[in-house]
């Protein structure tokens, strides 16, 4: 089925609507050696909200704050019709041991800090950007609803933690009565489907809905990257320095090379390009949200925008999934096998739980 950007979606337990694909403004700013000057950064953030997109993610530390500036520009005018999302955590200023991390007073000063650079009164959703395992979870909760209760915050959100201290963290806010996490931002693709084992299924049961970022893989499900490209040699280009990224990160390899060559494949046969199919594969996933997309000039967001229009057949799935398919590992597989299922449900016969 055909979605468009004005196809909106619930995010999670909220009754907030976003679109089902989001806007990543990690690519506004050059400061990282790569990404889109403000002139190109404008042209992206028009043509995506100009086709009904409202739901745009950024981080405190995108570019250095360059994102979030550029972005407060940009959304002067269309503020309120729009789903900011920003992050914090990630260290901000070399040898302040207290400008990095989720406790309570990198909270409130990075919060503050974002709202100035977004030129806004309010932050529509929140993450914690990068668990750390130093700060207490009443902490972080508690902290994060007094931004809500002080209307700074609306929504509050989570990205790369364990599931357990999420799913762990999501109880306790129930309990106190404190503001519930609405978002899991996690990475997720046909080359990392580590989030199948237990962030997914944890989210669905917690009421969080999934955002993926780099769905495309850094862009190694695109088919820009060749077999030489496995040494990660930078030749001091803009692209060979986002490659040698790509290559340090770890996505350079034998075997995403190998899924990317059948998401080539795929894409061929079906007259789309192997962004499309990529981004397409995780919007199929009845449990994601919204995937972020992280294009750097307007025909790379065209291209990607095509995704929203991509009809897999049975067979076209299957080879996806196949290529990129992983070992869940235990419990999950032995939970999954006949023999367990044998062990609790004997020859009876039980509906499944939609």
């Amino acid at each position: 089925m055909t979605l468009t950007l004005d196809t909106y979606r619930l995010l999670g337990r909220a009754g907030l609507r976003v679109s089902p694909l989001a806007l990543g403004a990690a690519t506004f700013g050059t400061d990282w050696g790569w990404g889109a000057e403000r002139d190109e950064a404008r042209k992206l953030f028009d043509l995506y909200v100009e086709r009904g997109g409202n739901f745009i993610d950024t981080a405190d530390t995108y570019t250095n704050g360059r994102s979030e500036s550029l972005l407060g520009e940009f959304t002067r005018d269309s503020r309120d019709s729009l789903v900011l999302a920003t992050k914090y955590t990630t260290h901000r200023r070399p040898r302040d041991p207290n400008a990095g991390g989720p406790h309570r007073k990198n909270l409130f000063t990075s919060v503050e800090s974002s709202l100035r650079r977004l030129n806004t009164d309010y932050i529509d959703l929140l993450y914690l950007h990068v668990w750390d395992f130093t700060t207490p979870v009443e902490e972080i909760l508690r902290s994060m609803d007094d931004l809500v209760r002080q209307g700074k915050v609306l929504y509050v959100a989570i990205s790369n933690a364990p599931a357990w201290q999420t799913s762990r963290m999501q109880a306790i806010a129930d309990l106190r009565g404190w503001s519930p996490l609405v978002a899991l931002q996690i990475e997720y693709s046909l080359i990392q489907r580590a989030g199948e084992r237990d962030l997914i299924p944890m989210a669905r049961e917690m009421g969080l809905g999934v955002v993926p970022y780099s769905p495309m893989g850094g862009g190694v499900l695109t088919g820009k990257y060749r077999r030489e490209d496995l040494t990660g040699t930078d030749t001091g280009s803009e692209e060979s320095s986002r490659k040698s990224l790509n290559h340090a990160v770890g996505w350079v390899t034998e075997r995403n090379l190998a899924i990317a060559d059948t998401v080539k494949e795929v894409a061929t046969e079906l007259g789309r390009t192997p962004a499309q199919v990529a981004l397409a594969w995780t919007l199929q996933n009845p449990h994601v949200t919204a995937p972020i997309i992280g294009a750097r000039t307007p025909t790379q967001l065209e291209d990607n925008l095509g995704a929203l229009e991509v009809d897999f057949t049975a067979s076209h799935l299957a080879r996806l999934d196949e290529a990129g398919a992983i070992d869940l590992g235990y419990p999950h597989t032995f939970l999954a096998g006949d023999f367990a299922r044998t062990q609790t449900q004997g020859d009876l016969k039980i509906e499944a739980r939609r």
